[in-house]
C-alpha cells in the first residue's frame, strides 16, 4: 500500500534542502508518494540580499512548489526540515505552521506520522532542543513521533536519535548527514505504511 509522505522544510543557504532531497530519495526508494515543499521566504529583502548565499539559494530553488495547507491532508507521513534559530525551528517553518489551526481543530493533523530533521552552524547549537520543540507541535496536533533512534548502523555514526542533523559551518552535509536522512525517511514511511495498513484490517 502506497504512502504519501510531505516533506516540508526551509532553508536559508542550502544546507537544509540538501538533508531534504536525500529524505525525498530515501521515502522514494522505500514505495512513497512524495512532495517536497519549502515554506516561504518571509524574511525582508535586504536581510537576504545581505548574504550573497541566501539570495543565491532563493533563485535557484524558485522552481521548488511552497507548502500548503493541502500537502498536509494529502500526507501519511510528514518530515519538517528547519535549521536551529537559538535553539528553536526557524521564523519561516513557524509561520507555516501557525497558520495550521484551522486542520487542527477539525482533527486533519491528528493520526499521522511526524518526523524532523535540523542543522545548526556550530556542533552544539541547539540541534536537539530544535528539534524537541517541533516534537510539542507534533503533540497537540496528535501526530504519532518517529525518530530515527539507533535502529540502524547509521545512526551510531550521525549521533542523533531525535533526527537527522549536521553542522553547516562544515559546509554542505556529507555521506554520513544525507544517508542518515534517508534512512529517518525510510523509517518513517515504513511506521506509516504499518499504520494505514492496520487501519485497514
Amino acid at each position: 500500500m502506497s504512502v504519501n509522505i510531505a516533506i516540508i522544510y526551509y532553508s536559508s543557504t542550502g544546507t537544509i534542502h540538501a538533508l531534504a532531497q536525500a529524505a525525498a530519495e530515501g521515502a522514494q526508494k522505500a514505495g512513497a508518494d512524495v512532495r517536497l515543499r519549502k515554506v516561504a521566504e518571509t524574511a525582508p529583502p535586504e536581510a537576504v540580499g545581505a548574504r550573497p548565499e541566501w539570495a543565491g539559494h532563493l533563485r535557484d530553488t524558485a522552481d521548488v512548489a511552497e507548502a500548503c495547507h493541502d500537502d498536509l491532508e494529502w500526507a501519511d507521513a510528514v518530515l519538517f526540515g528547519t535549521p536551529t534559530r537559538f535553539g528553536n525551528p526557524s521564523s519561516q517553518l513557524r509561520a507555516f505552521i501557525d497558520t495550521t489551526g484551522p486542520l487542527w481543530f477539525h482533527g486533519k493533523l491528528a493520526d499521522k506520522v511526524y518526523s524532523a530533521f535540523t542543522a545548526s552552524n556550530t556542533a552544539h547549537g541547539g540541534q536537539e532542543s530544535t528539534l524537541l520543540a517541533l516534537a510539542n507541535t507534533f503533540y497537540h496536533w496528535g501526530g504519532v513521533i518517529v525518530p530515527p533512534g539507533y535502529t540502524d548502523p547509521v545512526q551510531f555514526k550521525s549521533g542523533n536519535p531525535y533526527g537527522t542533523s549536521c553542522t553547516a559551518a562544515d559546509g554542505l552535509p556529507g555521506e554520513v548527514a544525507l544517508e542518515a536522512a534517508r534512512y529517518q525517511a525510510r523509517r518513517v514511511v515504513d511506521i506509516a505504511a504499518r499504520l494505514r495498513s492496520d487501519r485497514v484490517a
